[in-house]
């Protein structure tokens, strides 16, 4: 490319005044890009802090009702949902995942009926039900076995669909499993319940504050390296990425978000579809701990980091922040 030299061309004619900074953006934000994930437990008129994510907190099914009927008002169009399984409701096979009664179900149930407007997308993986904290079946050795944890997925997947989940989410990383899914999912007449497979699910220290809120940090024994990605890898990530549209996703996600813009500017270069970003419970806690510290502005380190998905290739974003960010934009 060639330009007009200097004084001809002058870059901040345009940034000059603020109508014009708005006329010239070159991407833009609204609450229609945020997805809400919310952390659902037991009880009744429940609100549990989690101590890790200042901000957040647990709701019983009640309260998520009202957290969804704050989406509607607030223009977001999606929430995520993850349950804090009780203790005696874990096992190491998982089985609580098949209970169409269980936390994720009723919660789901509770969502679609009061306000059958908002989306609701559901984690599919098992680390929310094992005694262990793994996201699969173990063998004797403690090996996560993949074809063995595929089958029970696929009953998890059906039990949320029936609750009326629109959108599947298989955060597992188990191999072949989008491909299981889909198959069933169009065979128990699930057509139209979408899939965002976690493709690109990178074994990362941003996990924690999550892991305190679904109730699995003080389970889980070993890593996830055997199925979670290297964040040394990068080409790998494109392999999986086409695995899961060959095998029937609607749309991807890259997790973490901030620490892999490289990976998302790449998957919608390469593939050209919806790509989603989670910015994990660990990026949110570190803006939340500079604002906290005085060493940043709060809305305007959300705004910024919002912006860098989207600029990144992003369709929409998975954060903590999305109440904030909705009114955030809308003011």
């Amino acid at each position: 490319m060639s330009y007009a030299p200097y004084p001809a061309l002058r870059m901040r004619r345009t940034r000059a005044a603020a109508w014009s900074r708005a006329m010239h953006a070159e991407h833009r934000l609204s609450p229609a890009d945020l997805i809400w994930p919310l952390f659902v437990t037991e009880g009744s008129a429940v609100e549990e802090p989690i101590g890790s994510l200042p901000g957040v907190s647990r709701w019983s099914v009640d309260g998520i009702v009202t957290q969804a009927k704050l989406a509607r008002d607030l223009g977001i169009p999606c929430l995520a949902l993850f349950p804090n399984t009780q203790p005696d409701r874990r096992s190491d096979d998982g089985t609580e995942a098949l209970n169409p009664d269980n936390l994720m179900c009723r919660a789901i149930r509770a969502i679609k009926d009061a306000v059958p407007e908002v989306g609701v997308l559901t984690d599919v993986a098992l680390d929310p039900y094992t005694a262990h904290g793994q996201d699969g079946l173990l063998d004797d050795s403690g090996y996560v076995l993949n074809d063995a944890t595929v089958d029970v997925l696929i009953g998890q997947s059906l039990n949320q669909a029936a609750a009326g989940a629109d959108i599947i989410a298989p955060s597992d990383m188990m191999d072949g499993r989008v491909g299981a899914i889909r198959d069933a999912l169009e065979s128990a007449g699930h057509a139209n319940v979408q899939i965002m497979a976690y493709a690109a699910k990178y074994a990362s220290a941003f996990y924690g504050p999550f892991r305190d809120a679904v109730g699995s940090s003080g389970l889980l024994k070993g890593n996830k390296k055997s199925y979670q990605m290297d964040p040394a890898n990068g080409e790998e990530a494109l392999r999986e990425v086409g695995m899961d549209l060959a095998e029937g996703a609607d749309s991807v996600m890259v997790k973490p978000g901030l620490p892999y813009l490289d990976i998302v500017a790449r998957v919608k270069d390469a593939f050209g579809v919806p790509v989603f970003a989670y910015q994990v419970s660990g990026e949110y806690a570190m803006i939340e701990a500079a604002a906290a510290a005085g060493a940043g502005d709060r809305n305007a380190l959300v705004l910024e980091t919002l912006m860098s998905f989207k600029r990144a290739g992003c369709t929409g974003v998975l954060t903590y922040h999305a109440p904030l960010a909705a009114k955030l934009m809308t003011a």
